[in-house]
């Protein structure tokens, strides 16, 4: 089955970008620079950030449905990221190496389905989960720590 990995708008964060240290800390967001790679994972392009990068690590609503599955956690965003990834058949790298929980909802934002899989495995949890007609939408996330890591759609 074809899907389609998107991640967040950027939209949504510029307003946090280049703001100072003491700006950011009023809004709950802490600067990070990626020392390591892998380790901060940008929810905007869905990739690693290299080295030397700028993050913001802030509290994201990656599931706002109106029902018990609301959610928000920790999220990393690279700083002056401009372009969402949005590829159709695609697993980015950054999911493709880690362990990932997929969970599935429906159209009412009621999870009906989750598993925990290697990134490697990806394409076939999609596949499986997407075999259920209710599953409209999956969030996957990077099991290890339970951060949002990116949604899937059906394409």
């Amino acid at each position: 089955m074809s899907f389609r990995i998107t991640g967040l708008n950027p939209i949504f964060f510029r307003h946090l970008f280049g703001l100072p240290d003491e700006l950011l800390a009023r809004h709950g967001v802490r600067r990070c620079i990626a020392d390591r790679k892998p380790g901060y994972p940008d929810r905007i392009e869905v990739r690693d950030a290299e080295p030397g990068e700028r993050l913001l690590l802030l509290n994201y609503t990656h599931q706002p449905a109106a029902t018990p599955y609301r959610a928000s956690h920790a999220i990393f965003v690279r700083e002056h990221a401009a372009e969402r990834y949005d590829r159709i058949d695609e697993i980015p790298d950054v999911l493709r190496r880690r362990l990932i929980s997929l969970r599935a909802f429906d159209d009412g934002g009621e999870m009906i389905d989750g598993a925990v899989l290697d990134g490697a495995r990806l394409e076939e949890g999609i596949d499986q989960m997407f075999a259920d007609p209710a599953a409209r939408y999956l969030h996957a996330h990077y099991a290890s720590r339970g951060c949002y890591a990116a949604r899937v759609d059906r394409a």
